[in-house]
């Protein structure tokens, strides 16, 4: 059966055929980010061809994009060419690709003028270093030659897009093209080919912030470009959506990034129905007014993350209500989308990655009940129930709970969900309690304490796990993953009676650390470290105030008269000492000390001292390769506390492990495993592009402990030792990119 619902001739299923899809578009039409959003999600193997990296992540030539994708067909994947591919004669010896096992795609993005232009200006970090002045000037000169794709040129298929809408629908056709899957041969999209529209680009340009000095002389701008006209209704049929819907079993993308260029499934992503309008009978209208005001509300504050409102019904008022009115305020696309489907199956039914779902839960907190709540009780099996029982026993309308999900729910085994967030809504519905008898003022204020409550939920998750969604910077040589050393700050929040316990042992551990007069590795100080990443924003120059007392100052003593501490020190050079940490929370614990004055934290490193952390971290790199050697079952990650409580600039050298008597307390573990501990890499690629280093605030160090392979949580530091010493998990992905984790097998700095 094809895509399009049509049985093949022989009645017997087709043979699994490649696809080349050449991706026709300006600069900033969108053609990585297209190839992004299909690999991700697809089931099919895709292999991107950008010339832009083509030579080992450099610009290369047309030749070895061809031979590549022809490579890339006898390995049985399909291919995107994601070159702009603008004229026939560009697109000629791809096309010659096609085959009766290969079929011929095009999808032209043919998006406004002005809407590429915006991006290409705005844009940083380009793999062509196609951004600002040039660039304008490079569309304009482009789009002047632009000549579109035909069926007699040997494609099988092309999709014209138009809008961005069109754009969203070819990425969910192709998203669902699964490997036995063909899509209809044809022409479809396309309105008026004859319409054209003059735009003005050196008046447009003069809105755009980045300068248009920046365009070299030999690339001086003309005063229009003639584009096509942009329309705003779906460029693919209603059929061929249809067709796509069966391959995903229902499920469909409706509303979907198109901005965020990540290529990983670990971006933090709430998912949440649609609160009160079913079981409690809000009016949907109201309903969707409150929805897209709250997302609005908090989408910018929420960084990368994203929300996904879902609905079980492809017919979903809700959805369609939603998906108008955040289009009305313009709300990020990349933020926030609307997903058809069962909330409980969203990655194995969807290919959706959601590590949050919110229920809708009633005022018990108890299973049953049907709709949503009766749904994910069951898909996440006994052991939410008993950690739901643990955080709250009943829920008031307007309030909601987050509740870590345990390592052994099916729900997050299956699905990779970490957390629930039960919420209670408004009550229209006579049947249920709390019943508000149609009082509309009353119901829509507690409808928005309701999502406030449950975004308000999911910005903590957000916070406490970011370092675990956190996205590669770029590329390093010989560059690794980093750990933290030990220290205590003083509290912003109320303590729970287990908190108690854990401030009492810090008092005790700090007051004995006090009396300690050398090499000082675990830092429990009670002074209060400030906000290092305020106090790099206010500091321009030398080092940052603090008052560091007596016993913070030992690594201090150490880096300056080393030659006192002969018995402690590892290595000695102009630059950097080596010790190990006199409290190490692991196997293998060392610390590389700056010998520079005026350097006490991360804080105060700027561009200047660039080289300076290049020669610690090869000295880092040196160590964790010598205990590899005589122990291959170690990986090590290299990195600095965003605020430590002992003076002068040290990086950590820890095994991952955390094997060791000292790591006793929830500061001790999330210090090394939070956003707080800031990946040495990640830090030279910062204050090499933006002058400094982007620091976390200690409140992380509170969030909840959960192992830093599988991501499950634990109530205390005995249970989580246990389950560390068995867990095999693969550790996530963003650490295992770009050289962070050091292995035995991974001598040269390079991942795995």
């Amino acid at each position: 059966m094809d895509v399009d619902g049509k049985s093949s001739s022989n009645g017997e299923e087709e043979k699994k055929n490649a696809v080349v899809v050449i991706l026709v578009g300006a600069p900033g039409s969108g053609k990585s980010t297209f190839c992004d959003h299909v690999k991700r999600v697809s089931t099919r193997p895709w292999v991107r061809i950008c010339q832009d990296t083509i030579g080992n992540g450099k610009a290369g030539t047309k030749t070895q994009c061809l031979t590549s994708a022809a490579a890339a067909l006898k390995d049985g994947k399909s291919v995107f060419i994601d070159r702009c591919n603008l004229d026939r004669e560009q697109r000629a010896d791809f096309v010659k690709l096609g085959n009766p096992q290969v079929d011929m795609h095009a999808v032209v993005l043919d998006l406004p003028a002005k809407l590429c232009i915006s991006r290409s200006v705005k844009r940083e970090g380009h793999e062509g270093n196609l951004q600002g002045g040039k660039a304008a000037a490079v569309v304009n000169r482009m789009l002047q030659k632009k000549e579109l794709p035909k069926l007699s040129e040997g494609f099988s298929r092309i999709t014209f897009c138009q809008s961005e809408s069109d754009v969203q629908a070819a990425i969910d056709t192709y998203s669902a093209l699964g490997p036995q899957n063909t899509l209809p041969s044809g022409s479809f999209g396309q309105k008026n080919p004859d319409a054209k529209v003059q735009l003005g680009i050196m008046k447009f340009l003069k809105k755009v912030d980045s300068p248009v000095n920046a365009v070299s002389k030999g690339d001086s701008l003309k005063d229009s470009v003639t584009t096509d006209k942009e329309n705003d209704s779906s460029s693919i049929g209603r059929e061929e959506i249809k067709g796509v819907e069966e391959v995903k079993g229902g499920e469909d993308l409706a509303f979907s990034s198109l901005k965020s260029t990540s290529s990983f499934d670990n971006v933090p992503t709430l998912a949440f129905p649609s609160i009160s309008t079913a079981d409690f009978q809000f009016d949907l209208e109201k309903a969707s007014d409150i929805i897209v005001e709250k997302v609005l509300e908090f989408v910018s504050k929420l960084g990368n993350a994203r929300f996904v409102l879902v609905d079980l019904s492809s017919g979903s008022k809700i959805l369609s209500l939603v998906r108008a009115k955040a289009g009305e305020k313009n709300i990020d696309s990349g933020k926030f989308l609307t997903f058809v489907g069962d909330i409980t199956r969203l990655y194995s039914g969807g290919g959706l990655r959601c590590n949050v779902v919110a229920n809708a839960a009633n005022w018990r907190l108890k299973p049953g009940g049907g709709g949503v709540n009766a749904a994910i009780f069951s898909a996440a099996g006994t052991s939410l129930e008993t950690a739901t029982m643990e955080r709250a026993g009943s829920l008031a309308p307007g309030k909601a709970v987050v509740v870590p999900l345990p390592s052994t729910s099916p729900l997050f085994c299956r699905e990779g969900v970490t957390h629930v967030i039960h919420v209670l809504g408004p009550n229209m519905n006579p049947k249920r309690p709390n019943f508000l008898n149609k009082d509309y003022k009353k119901g829509c204020e507690v409808l928005r304490e309701a999502y406030s409550a449950l975004f308000e939920g999911f910005a903590s998750i957000v916070k406490s796990q970011e370092t675990f969604f956190k996205e590669p910077t770029g590329k390093l040589e010989s560059v690794q993953l980093v750990s933290l050393v030990d220290f205590n700050i003083p509290r912003k929040n109320q303590f729970s009676n287990a908190d108690q316990k854990v401030k009492r042992e810090d008092v005790y551990e700090s007051e004995r650390n006090k009396k300690y007069k050398g090499l000082h590795g675990e830092h429990c100080s009670k002074t209060g470290a400030t906000n290092g990443n305020d106090d790099a924003q206010n500091e321009k120059n030398g080092s940052m105030s603090k008052a560091w007392v007596a016993w913070a100052q030992s690594l201090y003593r150490i880096a300056t008269n080393p030659e006192k501490h002969k018995n402690d020190v590892m290595e000695i050079s102009d630059d950097i000492v080596v010790v190990n940490d006199l409290y190490p929370k692991a196997k293998r614990h060392l610390l590389v000390l700056a010998r520079y004055e005026g350097l006490d934290r991360l804080a105060d490193v700027r561009k200047e001292n660039l080289q300076l952390l290049r020669t610690m971290h090869d000295v880092g790199l040196k160590w964790a390769e010598k205990y590899l050697s005589e122990d291959k079952t170690l990986i090590f990650r290299l990195g600095y506390h965003s605020a430590p409580s002992m003076r002068q600039l040290h990086l950590h050298i820890i095994s991952q492990d955390y094997d060791s008597k000292h790591l006793k307390n929830k500061k001790h573990w999330n210090s090394f495993n939070s956003a707080f501990f800031r990946d040495s890499v990640d830090v030279m690629e910062e204050i090499d592009k933006f002058g400094r280093a982007t620091l976390k605030d200690e409140d992380i160090l509170l969030m909840e402990l959960r192992c830093h392979r599988c991501r499950s949580a634990h109530p205390n530091i005995p249970r989580l030792k246990s389950h560390i010493g068995n867990c095999r998990a693969q550790f996530p992905a963003p650490l295992l990119q770009n050289g962070r984790l050091l292995f035995a097998t991974d001598r040269d700095g390079t991942n795995q």
